[in-house]
């Protein structure tokens, strides 16, 4: 065939032929499935219950969170509830308390360089960061100066003077960036207390509990005796138990898949329509799945972490000394995660320095980017933030090492995978076949150092 006007062909065309061809297909492809690290180096254990109990020895000093503020313009005020992140108020539940409490506070805006505090200087103010960068600076035993670290957005220093008497400061507070901070004078705090007996009261218990024995991770201290000669007294203890565990419940995600028959019985060849549709639903709730690892509210890595647990970059930009920092917060760190970019950063940031990365071999065989000998797995799942910032996790893995582990359910009526079943739930008055595909899933750090973050890790700027 050949249009008006044109020389006549003297062979069938390809486009024709291709008519009454068989063409050579590929399976469908997925342009979202990811390398999915986060599932597949977690290890996984089963739980039959369909909940996870983490018991742990009794903590007796009080984690600190992070206070939430509201802002309206140049006007920025704190959440009152959010005033029970300070460790001194964990627990306290008097809200026209905290409401008074939060009005104490004023705004100062702060520029790069200004002094907050000074080493050993009494302290006379509780400082809350709510935008901007602190930094924490101790006179070190030869002169020099030595960083402890940054305080960050809704991190807050000075509380820890409560229940102290002549309390100083333990370090220099000098603002790195501009930024605001919130302010509460010590006097009008102690004026609050002299008519509120009940808050009176809380800071009175916070500062006997934190008066009592206890290790160097504020864990109830078990008594025992060594090097001692002859016939000591040896003194008797036991170990108490956290009597609130944290238990952890299965989480899921699940859709119904629709097929209608006319496909399943018509268009099965050369591809299992049924089967290619299960594989492509499976994939997607699979990525689901890792992102819920990673960011669910209640159980996700991210919004779990311990905040004794997480630093800030020292500039911005994630360095070799920042890694370190992280490295030095756990025993036996096996594995990081970070986004692709902030991966790119720190190489940038290694070879602004000269310092090569290494290379490791994992137990399968394969290689990947390490420092100090630690893996770093890239997992996009973790995000970059509107200001162009992403968050590096570092992780101890494993029941045994009292690291993270991921749970699964023991076993599945028609489980196809682990932890993931599909289910035949008929065939509609439409013919549309109807299959239900769960996964089921959570993850439990079993003591607060399993995990830290690296926060603030800004991608799109060299040190």
């Amino acid at each position: 065939m050949s249009s008006p006007g044109a020389e006549p062909f003297l062979s069938l065309q390809t486009q024709a032929a291709r008519l009454l061809a068989t063409t050579t297909k590929t399976p469908p492809q997925m342009q979202s499935i990811s390398s999915r690290n986060l599932l597949k180096r977690l290890p996984w254990i089963t739980v039959s219950s369909g909940t996870y109990r983490v018991n742990r020895r009794l903590q007796i000093k009080v984690g600190r969170g992070r206070v939430s503020f509201v802002q309206d313009g140049a006007d920025v005020r704190i959440i009152p509830h959010t005033l029970t992140e300070l460790a001194a108020l964990r627990g306290y539940s008097g809200t026209g308390v905290l409401e008074r409490l939060a009005g104490l506070f004023t705004v100062r805006q702060v520029t790069q360089g200004e002094v907050l505090a000074e080493e050993g200087q009494p302290i006379r103010e509780v400082f809350v960061v709510a935008h901007g960068r602190v930094e924490r600076l101790v006179t070190g035993e030869y002169g020099t100066v030595d960083h402890l670290g940054v305080i960050t957005d809704g991190d807050q220093v000075g509380d820890e003077a409560v229940g102290v008497e002549d309390p100083t400061w333990s370090a220099t507070l000098r603002c790195s960036t501009a930024g605001t901070i919130m302010v509460l004078n010590w006097d009008s705090l102690l004026e609050l207390l002299n008519g509120e007996e009940g808050l009176r009261t809380h800071l009175e218990g916070f500062a006997r509990r934190r008066a009592l024995p206890q290790n160097r991770r504020g864990e109830a201290e078990i008594a025992l005796s060594a090097g001692h000669e002859g016939e000591a007294l040896v003194p008797g203890t036991f170990v108490d138990y956290e009597l609130s565990p944290r238990e952890y419940e299965l989480s899921l995600t699940q859709t119904i898949l629709r097929i209608h028959t006319r496909v399943a019985d018509l268009y099965n060849d050369p591809m299992n329509q049924v089967e290619e549709q299960l594989r492509l639903t499976v994939e997607e709730i699979r990525e689901t799945q890792e992102r819920e690892l990673l960011h669910n509210p209640d159980f996700g890595l991210l919004h779990n972490t311990s905040y004794d647990q997480r630093i800030s970059t020292r500039t911005g930009p994630p360095t070799p000394d920042d890694m370190d920092d992280l490295l030095s917060m756990r025993r036996s760190t096996d594995a990081f995660f970070a986004h692709p970019k902030a991966i790119t950063g720190f190489l940038r940031e290694c070879n602004r320095r000269g310092l090569a990365v290494d290379a490791t071999t994992l137990d399968d065989g394969s290689k990947a980017l390490s420092w100090r000998g630690v893996p770093v797995f890239p997992l996009g799942k973790i995000g970059i933030s509107d200001h162009n910032t992403t968050a590096i996790i570092a992780m101890r893995r494993g029941e045994d090492r009292q690291g993270v582990v991921g749970l699964l359910p023991a076993a599945l009526p028609d489980e196809t995978q682990p932890g993931l079943n599909v289910r035949f739930m008929g065939i509609s008055d439409q013919a549309i076949l109807r299959y239900l595909v769960t996964a089921y899933y959570s993850v439990a750090p079993l003591v607060p150092d399993a995990i830290g973050l690296l926060e603030h890790v800004e991608i799109g700027r060299e040190s």
